[in-house]
């Protein structure tokens, strides 16, 4: 319905920006529809808490100053950064369907635990924390992810064993073809709004 309404509003929208959540339509695309100027935008669902992790890429009429005012928005919600359009299928695939990912690793630690003996809510509990601070952690030390695993890991210990696990099953691997599935279906999703 993008296009269409674009379309229809034509005139309308000189010199007006536009912000677009709208996956699968590029800028070109409602540049070609529209005289307006042009921000696309991906955000995500922990927006909803202030934590965030947005994209946004402008249009060949977007001024600096629309892209500020959009990188500022978006900081208010968590961290914004600004990409080109032809990355925001990557965006969308790491950004966008990323926390679905993360959650799906959550359940996944908190079964282990459950497993291993914990109750189903102090394993999701404690799983949903690691990964919290963990995270926290990457951000606030700006670390690398090899430097903090350097930090957790004794020569022959527990995390050695789980990781040792993890490379032999081949999780790097799928997590990664994920995030390749993830983007080349956002890819799908713009060719068919050609």
């Amino acid at each position: 319905m993008v296009l269409p309404v674009l379309r229809e509003l034509g005139g309308a929208l000189a010199n007006k920006l536009v912000v677009s959540f709208a996956a699968g339509i590029r800028i070109a695309q409602m540049e070609a529809a529209t005289p307006a100027r042009i921000i696309r935008v991906l955000t995500n669902t922990p927006s909803a808490i202030g934590r965030a992790a947005s994209a946004f890429a402008g249009g060949s009429r977007a001024t600096d100053q629309d892209r500020e005012k959009i990188g500022a928005m978006l900081s208010a919600i968590g961290l914004a950064v600004q990409v080109d359009d032809e990355q925001m299928d990557a965006v969308t695939a790491l950004a966008g369907s990323g926390p679905a990912f993360v959650y799906a690793m959550i359940e996944a630690l908190a079964h282990g635990g459950e497993k291993m003996g914990l109750t189903k809510q102090s394993a999701l509990r404690l799983a949903a924390q690691t990964v919290l601070g963990a995270s926290d952690l990457m951000i606030t030390s700006e670390k690398s992810p090899a430097d903090l695993i350097t930090m957790v890991v004794t020569p022959g210990g527990t995390t050695a064993a789980g990781l040792r696990v993890m490379n032999e099953r081949g999780i790097a691997d799928a997590i990664s073809e994920a995030i390749k599935a993830a983007t080349e279906r956002s890819q799908e999703m713009a060719r068919e709004n050609l």
